[in-house]
């Protein structure tokens, strides 16, 4: 019988079974960024301990970092102090550090791709939750809590529970208008955000094979949103294609020997899953969230659920708790909903590609009066190639804000807030209750063109109608 790829990954990098039942695993790559390692470097140092393998960790701010300004030191004291200790911690221990003047810091789900560090048939691991974002790439990737920080900067290894493993298919064509994030948003409200719970997630089928890396990228970032323990694509020639020439990245003979020991990890055609889901692409719209979970979504043209037609007391009781907190009305139309913020960034869409095709459709248009519209890079080198490109331009010019790379209004550890109950059409990951730093700020997922849409008309509207949009986005 024929393995999946998490199955040989998972085997090749088994150290040994525990009496607990759960595995030590070796973890290839560590990434690390300012948040969650101080904590786990000052219980090294209680310990007496040091980094047992510094090459294999990689380290980059991204969580902190203010996007207008980024000249030191920063406004935030909190923000100033935990930069210098990232980097007092990555020179003391001699890990890699894409610091503000590398000219390669970002957003490390950005960065660890863009420089060849993420490959095909590797564990990774970081203490950031969307950590699967390098599923992409064929590799098995884990968000991880900072006492697990701390064993892999120690060990290079950590223990968990081995997962199942489903394989969701998405055969057939997208229709115009639709992109990576409305495949995972449709997925996650189908599958419901505890539905991935026990599971990896393997994403295949004919959409997945057209995709290209960046679009796989978007997709695997929110598995967690879908309760899955990891997502992954498996390496095929886009792969090595997208990888080849890297700084980090094999050379020479070694990329040759290393493309046929990543074609091995792929999953076998005769490998069984412990769960299939099929998905038509034609069935997937624009989609978008009206609630306070990734799984609280829907079709554009879809209605506010009406918590009195609930099925269960349970789900009625969720409905009134979202309806309340966004002020929306049950069954009124998700279209028309008045936006005060447009975020076009992040780990899950602020990627080349995903400023490229905005960029294809905005000229022309102008940011509506009343709304606060920005554009994150997720990298220095994003923003160095949209400069190049002229695309900053196009996004100033219709009224958005360019800023520096880093996570901004994603999570807002930064100066990137909403204030009181602004409503914000956003391209990043969650719409938790408070994401985006007001206790009772709103937050719409979103595809990037859709976000742009947003900014435009000044309300959550199908960009097809905004931009007219009428070939199809390449899958």
């Amino acid at each position: 019988m024929g393995k999946t790829l998490f199955e040989k990954v998972w085997d090749a990098h088994t150290v040994r079974r525990m009496a607990n039942g759960q595995t030590q695993l070796l973890i290839g790559t560590h990434l690390i960024h300012e948040v969650t390692s101080p904590q786990a470097f000052g219980m090294l140092r209680d310990l007496g301990l040091q980094v047992k393998y510094p090459h294999r960790t990689f380290a980059t701010v991204d969580h902190i970092v203010p996007t207008d300004v980024q000249t030191e030191p920063f406004a935030d004291n909190l923000a100033a102090e935990m930069i210098r200790e990232l980097r007092r911690n990555a020179e003391e221990f001699g890990v890699t550090y894409f610091d503000l003047s590398s000219g390669k810091q970002g957003i490390v789900h950005v960065v660890g791709p863009e420089q060849g560090i993420t490959q095909p048939g590797t564990t990774i691991a970081c203490g950031d939750s969307h950590t699967a974002t390098h599923g992409a790439f064929g590799a098995i990737a884990f968000g991880i809590g900072t006492t697990q920080v701390r064993d892999v900067l120690a060990t290079q290894t950590m223990t968990m529970s081995k997962p199942k493993v489903r394989r969701i298919n998405v055969t057939g064509r997208l229709r115009p208008g639709v992109y990576a994030k409305d495949v995972i948003l449709h997925i996650i409200a189908l599958l419901g955000a505890k539905g991935g719970i026990g599971y990896a997630y393997e994403y295949g089928g004919e959409v997945f094979d057209r995709f290209s890396m960046e679009e796989r990228m978007t997709v695997c970032n929110m598995s967690i949103e879908g309760g899955a323990r990891c997502g992954y694509v498996n390496p095929d020639a886009k792969t090595y294609e997208y990888l080849k020439g890297r700084p980090y990245s094999p050379k020479g003979a070694d990329w040759d020997k290393a493309v046929a020991a990543w074609n091995a990890f792929a999953t076998d055609d005769d490998a069984v899953f412990d769960d299939v889901v099929e998905i038509d692409a034609a069935d997937i719209a624009p989609t978008v969230t009206w609630g306070i979970s990734p799984d609280q979504g829907f079709s554009i043209e879809g209605y506010i659920p009406d918590p009195d037609k609930a099925a269960s007391e349970a789900e009625a009781a969720s409905i009134r708790e979202a309806l309340e907190y966004m002020k929306l009305a049950a069954n009124a139309p998700i279209k028309g909903t008045k936006v005060d913020v447009a975020f076009l960034g992040s780990c899950t869409n602020g990627r080349l590609s995903d400023f490229r095709e905005v960029a294809k459709y905005l000229p022309g248009h102008k940011v509506a009066a009343g709304v606060k519209a920005i554009a994150v890079p997720g990298s220095q080198i994003v923003d160095v190639l949209c400069r190049q490109e002229g695309i900053d331009k196009v996004f100033t010019e219709a009224g958005f804000e360019w800023r520096g790379a880093g996570c901004s209004m994603c999570l807002a550890m930064n100066p990137d807030k909403l204030v009181g109950d602004q409503l914000c059409a956003s391209s990043s990951n969650r719409n938790f209750k408070g994401r985006q730093g007001s206790t009772t700020g709103r937050t719409v997922l979103m595809s990037p063109l859709m976000v742009a849409a947003a900014a435009v008309t000044g309300t959550v509207c199908d960009a097809r109608e905004v931009f007219e949009v009428a070939e199809l986005a390449g899958v």
